[in-house]
């Protein structure tokens, strides 16, 4: 439902609308007739009402009320509500009511918020230069790019802008900006999008931008998902056929049933096999992408890139025709994802130059084991 704040709705038209509603109460069809004269909703009348009415009774009453909306911390617990309770306005509306803050209302909540997000910068201002690692990319709000940079490390936003477009020249100012925020780049990692690859490549010619891992691989995860629903509906088939198989009562009904079990066994088989083998397989990519081996040595660029092509072939050797054509992309790009493996290398080269090999590898063993926790 979307809400918008009425501004023709003035107050003293909003008083004419509940002293209506006061002189017609207990009459029947009465409120859905002064709702539709004023083109506003029934619950949006009712609120009116019992707004008037607390008001009143505050004005009236010889005794405060027994709870008292405190004005200067409702800022603060709206806030609180939405940002560290991950609360949704309907739910923040509800909870405003039953302590009976004012105001409370959809509209007004929502309105305070678009205030605050409008008031805040979106970019993240540093007071002296700070190197960074960039995670880009591009969401959408109602088909309109916002684009988005965060901080490898610390998962910081550094930058989200609503753009008209994501073209390179978009992309280029966006990152440009954020050098004039003080922040240096060293690389990047995104996905392949043709504006964000050529702006970055324009914007920070001296850092380098590697493939995002969870993008190259997303449709082969996909598809594991996929594989692993039909494995569920072939189980549910097979356990149905079992079902009807022993509610047979004749021989030729038996027999029939019979065959009708077997097929739907070697299908449900078969759909298990395959969701299997691609979730185990899928399993050791993941860790075929540690730039550590489980005893802490670091992997070199030749054997992740004899791994990698070992675990695609056996995808490929699944018994399913979508897999091959999703692994033609993957293979295409395997020097992109190898990059890090070979700055690791290079990062290990450097520092041999400085200390010796034992200390060398238990560093390495050290950062595996406290990355992995």
């Amino acid at each position: 439902m979307k809400f918008i704040r009425r501004h023709d709705l003035t107050p003293h038209t909003r008083i004419e609308i509940v002293r209506l509603a006061w002189l017609n109460q207990r009459i029947y069809g009465k409120m859905t007739q002064i709702a539709q004269a004023y083109h506003i909703s029934r619950t949006l009348l009712y609120q009116l009402i019992w707004a008037a009415n607390l008001q009143l009774t505050t004005l009236f009453s010889a005794q405060k009320p027994h709870v008292q909306a405190p004005q200067p911390l409702l800022e603060p617990l709206i806030l609180l509500l939405r940002l560290e309770g991950k609360c949704s306005i309907p739910s923040m509306t509800a909870i405003l009511q039953y302590f009976q803050y004012q105001p409370n209302a959809v509209g007004y909540l929502s309105e305070r918020f678009q205030n605050y997000g409008a008031a805040l910068p979106s970019t993240l201002a540093m007071a002296e230069h700070k190197v960074v690692f960039y995670l880009s990319d591009e969401i959408f709000a109602r088909h309109q790019p916002i684009l988005v940079t965060i901080e490898a490390q610390s998962t910081a936003i550094l930058k989200i802008q609503l753009a008209s477009d994501r073209s390179a020249a978009t992309w280029e100012a966006h990152l440009h900006d954020l050098g004039d925020h003080r922040f240096h780049s060293i690389g990047m990692a995104s996905d392949r999008g043709l504006g964000l690859v050529a702006g970055f490549q324009a914007a920070c010619q001296d850092a380098r931008w590697v493939c995002d891992r969870f993008h190259e691989f997303q449709d082969l995860f996909d598809r594991r998902h996929q594989l692993e629903r039909k494995a569920y509906a072939a189980i549910a088939k097979e356990d149905e056929a079992a079902h009807t198989f022993h509610n047979a009562k004749s021989e030729a009904n038996l027999h029939k049933r019979l065959q009708h079990y077997e097929r739907a066994h070697q299908a449900c088989e078969h759909a298990m096999a395959r969701y299997d083998q691609l979730n185990l397989l899928l399993h050791l990519l993941r860790d075929a992408f540690h730039l550590c081996s489980p005893f802490g040595r670091l992997r070199t660029v030749v054997g992740v890139r004899a791994e990698l092509t070992t675990l695609l072939s056996l995808i490929e050797e699944i018994d399913d025709a979508v897999l091959p054509k999703l692994l033609q992309s993957i293979r295409s790009h395997l020097d992109d994802i190898v990059a890090p493996f070979e700055q690791a290398e290079s990062m290990h080269a450097e520092l041999l130059a400085l200390m010796p090999q034992q200390t060398l590898d238990a560093l390495v063993l050290a950062w595996h084991h406290a990355h992995l926790s």
